[in-house]
């Protein structure tokens, strides 16, 4: 102890602090002599700097990830990539992970999964550092890059080291690190079972935690074949860790990866399957106008907000690329992501985006799960995902971890309602409709149609279904079957699938009248206002002076059939000789 004396006009006042750390909970102040009734001895410099220390100390003590269990270097760390509380996913799962527990979690997008599992995993890593320690199996490539980033970042301090095996680069460049004894390896199930049939230079021995991310879309069956030649490679003693957005039977129920009946299954109690901070919103478009709707709710989303991050969701690889052509051919920068684009070409479209150079990211359903890209504000679907649930993955790129976000629906009136109906019935939510200016839509019509057929001829020019055919081709000569063979399966079932949706089409046409949802919907205050005879315009009517492939009017429809190259040589002299009739 020392006792500090100094002068307050009159009297001494004696003032003993304590330097022992193992006393700090005891006095800390002895007032011995007061001069003033409003002066106190708290003012004194040392009073207050011991008083600053024991609440540095209560703080740091209260620390949230300190209390699950986390060691200090970990918990300095977190501090360091300003995460300052656990999600309620985290707080319930990491405990279980670390006292040895399977686990299966599901929350909703953004809320922090992927630590939820990372930092258990590189907590016990820390105890005992071996090669291919860990094992975490996700469905995407950008997926697997992100985690593999987080891992790297988490565990910086330790050095640990991460392998991602998830194809689109040299198999051999693959194989050499994975003898290089990683730490970490997040794969893709495909590209991961062909290294483990095709050699034997590694091995998961030493595994003690398989991970399955987006465990929904990973245990529905379509990586059934890979998933069982990975399990006969993995040890019995390991711990099993499901995660995913959406909470389902068959996660538990797996056959391929048995899960123990006491493990902890978690699930966010909420009603609501998206976050409260999305403002969840849609439009209406005929047939013939979705593209005219998507840009010009663009234009004006940007003129608003110019420095924010739009992601536009379509359905398939080649509209992806094609409105990624039409935009930039009407002076919208974007880049665009889907699965026939090499792997280096995926990494620098997003790099690109991510890092703000281009604002606009135009993606298949390839990047529609686990991104976590945060100045990302709107998100657009531009063609309807096929289920509610992967609406939900889709609108999940925004509005993460607390942040503000909007997303914009396009929906055709009235054949999409019955799908309106679904989602807003699986996310417990209904969408408001979204401002637009349709007199806007009207005069950039042409101008979208012509941008558009030009993209078309230009993507035909590039072969980009000779390029689609060559990429199916060479996988399966890398899977070792015949190539041949495969693409006359391929085209029959492509005739076959195209007849089903031609059929289920005709079947919905024919019962949305008679569809009590649709009725319901229909007769919804949002609608009842809705101008049904804009939406069934004929097509042909709006189009009366169609543009060719240099921009020019087109002949009209019936003069175009009889000056057809394809129309036989007869057939044409005997429409010229009607015509003389």
């Amino acid at each position: 102890m020392r006792t500090t004396k100094y002068k307050k006009k009159i009297k001494l006042v004696s003032i003993t602090t304590i330097d022992s750390q193992e006393n700090i909970d005891s006095p800390i102040i002895e007032l011995k002599y007061l001069v003033h009734a409003d002066s106190s001895p708290w003012d004194h410099p040392i009073s207050r700097q011991r008083l600053n220390t024991k609440q540095k100390m209560q703080r740091k003590e209260a620390n949230p990830f300190q209390s699950l269990g986390l060691r200090p270097w970990l918990v300095k760390q977190l501090t360091k990539l300003g995460l300052k509380g656990a999600t309620p996913i985290q707080q319930n799962c990491i405990p279980a992970i670390l006292s040895g527990k399977d686990c299966i979690g599901a929350a909703q997008t953004g809320s922090g999964k992927t630590f939820a599992f990372a930092l258990p995993i590189l907590e016990k890593l820390s105890e005992e550092p071996v090669s291919h320690f860990a094992l975490v199996l996700t469905p995407t490539h950008e997926l697997a890059y992100q985690i593999s980033e987080q891992f790297l970042v988490a565990g910086q301090p330790m050095g640990v080291r991460v392998c991602v095996v998830s194809g689109g680069t040299d198999q051999m460049i693959e194989s050499q690190k994975l003898m290089q004894r990683p730490h970490i390896v997040v794969a893709m199930p495909g590209r991961l079972a062909d290294h483990l049939t095709g050699c034997d230079t590694f091995s998961f021995d030493n595994l003690k935690y398989l991970v399955v991310d987006e465990a929904d879309r990973m245990l529905n069956g379509d990586f059934d074949e890979s998933l069982a030649i990975i399990e006969r490679c993995l040890p019995s003693t390991r711990q099993n860790l499901f995660f995913s957005a959406t909470m389902k039977d068959f996660m538990k129920e797996s056959s391929i990866f048995p899960i123990a009946n006491d493990c902890l299954e978690w699930s966010q109690d909420s009603n609501v399957a998206t976050v409260d901070t999305l403002d969840q919103r849609y439009l209406l478009c005929a047939d013939y106008d979705r593209d005219m709707v998507l840009i010009e709710s663009l234009r004006k989303y940007r003129e608003e907000n110019e420095n924010s991050n739009v992601m536009i969701f379509t359905n398939t690889k080649k509209y992806c690329q094609l409105l990624s052509m039409t935009l930039k051919s009407m002076d919208i920068d974007n880049v665009c992501l889907h699965g026939f684009m090499r792997q280096k070409e995926r990494v620098a479209a997003l790099s690109r985006f991510k890092s703000n150079h281009i604002r606009t990211l135009i993606a298949t359903d390839v990047a529609a799960r686990g991104l976590d890209i945060p100045s990302v504000e709107l998100v657009i679907n531009h063609m309807l995902p096929r289920t509610p649930k992967e609406y939900i993955h889709r609108v999940g790129r925004t509005a993460r971890a607390g942040r503000k976000g909007m997303s914009i629906s396009i929906f055709r009136f009235p054949r999409d309602l019955e799908l309106l109906g679904a989602i807003e019935a699986e996310i417990n939510t209904k969408l408001t409709e979204h401002p637009i200016d349709q007199r806007m839509v009207e005069r950039i019509f042409m101008q979208v149609n012509v941008t558009r057929r030009e993209s078309e001829m230009q993507l035909d020019n590039n072969d980009f279904d000779e390029r689609a055919q060559n990429y199916r081709r060479k996988t399966w000569i890398m899977e070792g079957k015949d190539p041949d063979e495969m693409e006359a399966l391929y085209r029959k079932k492509q005739k076959d699938k195209l007849k089903e949706i031609r059929r289920k089409r005709k079947l919905q046409q024919a019962e949305s009248a008679t569809s009590e949802e649709g009725k319901v919907l229909l007769q919804d205050e949002r609608f009842k206002s809705v101008d049904s005879a804009r939406f069934e315009k004929n097509r042909k009517a709006r189009s009366q002076s169609r543009p060719t492939k240099d921009g020019n009017q087109d002949v009209p429809p019936k003069k175009l059939a009889r000056s057809n190259p394809k129309v036989s040589l007869g057939k044409q002299k005997k429409l010229k000789s009607k015509r003389r009739v």
